[in-house]
């Protein structure tokens, strides 16, 4: 049975910048403030040697605490979704990535109207396909419907295109994809993970954000500021902290950092 942890966090609400409009001045450019510092029951354990951090010290930190995971197999990713994806509202379901979709557990497949395994960060970036370790890391794997899966290919992220069909808002041209508001700072948080877990020193390549598109087979995803401004926009939710402790507890035993602390994210980017 999932252990029951109290989470405590203290957010600083998403600000507008808004100035009186004077002759001769001109009205400053609106933008969001960053993520509040948050404190979890974590940071006096398992995040002990990394507060107080900032910058590649607070990385390497990072990297070295989630570095201690337990990994699984691709086959048992199928399980492992079906627990920590699913539906709060309906148990024999999982919600999907992208559409927002709850769909049967049971429909897991490649046939049009299952849900299938997308990496977030897509396999091809950095070249890992299905191999236990970044192929298999759940905390970058969601349960995705097969259509949308395909369409968003491995495509980098960036804001803009055209609605993609079913996709809750999520859109797509031609060397970028943007999921639906209500997961754009999931997706960040979880590219982001991947950007501290593998730092090429375990046989896998280095995984980086950086500032492009069409990052081909080349071990980086973009596009950094829009993953970041994604992070500050939409902060985690119940949905996603229960995710984190699914696969804290029951699976691979190592935390998403970003989830717990989205601050982190502007402390090293």
């Amino acid at each position: 049975m999932l252990a029951t942890h109290i989470r405590h966090r203290r957010w600083k609400s998403v600000a507008l910048t808004t100035a009186a409009v004077l002759v001769g001045l001109t009205t400053p450019a609106l933008m969001a403030s960053p993520a509040a510092a948050t404190t979890t029951e974590y940071d006096d354990t398992y995040y002990a040697d990394a507060i107080g951090k900032t910058g590649t010290a607070l990385k390497d930190s990072l990297h070295t605490i989630i570095s201690d995971q337990t990994k699984i197999s691709y086959s048992a990713v199928w399980n492992a979704l079906k627990a920590a994806d699913q539906d709060p509202n309906n148990s024999n379901n999982v919600i999907l990535l992208y559409s927002g979709v709850s769909r049967s557990k049971s429909l897991n497949g490649g046939d049009v109207g299952d849900w299938n395994r997308e990496h977030t960060w897509a396999k091809s970036h950095g070249d890992f396909g299905e191999a236990i370790g970044p192929g298999t890391d759940l905390h970058h794997l969601r349960a995705c419907d097969v259509r949308i899966n395909s369409i968003r290919g491995n495509l980098d992220f960036d804001n803009g295109g055209s609605a993609v069909t079913g996709g809750g808002g999520s859109t797509v041209d031609s060397d970028s994809f943007a999921p639906r508001a209500a997961d754009r700072g999931d997706v960040a948080r979880m590219i982001l993970y991947m950007a501290v877990r593998y730092e090429g020193d375990d046989g896998w390549a280095d995984l980086e954000p950086n500032e492009k598109v069409g990052n081909d087979s080349n071990p980086f995803m973009g596009k950094l500021s829009v993953l970041k401004a994604w992070n500050e926009a939409d902060p985690p939710s119940a949905f996603e902290e229960r995710r984190n402790e699914v696969i804290y507890d029951s699976y691979q035993h190592n935390r998403n950092p970003f989830i717990d602390h989205p601050e982190w994210v502007e402390a090293i980017w």
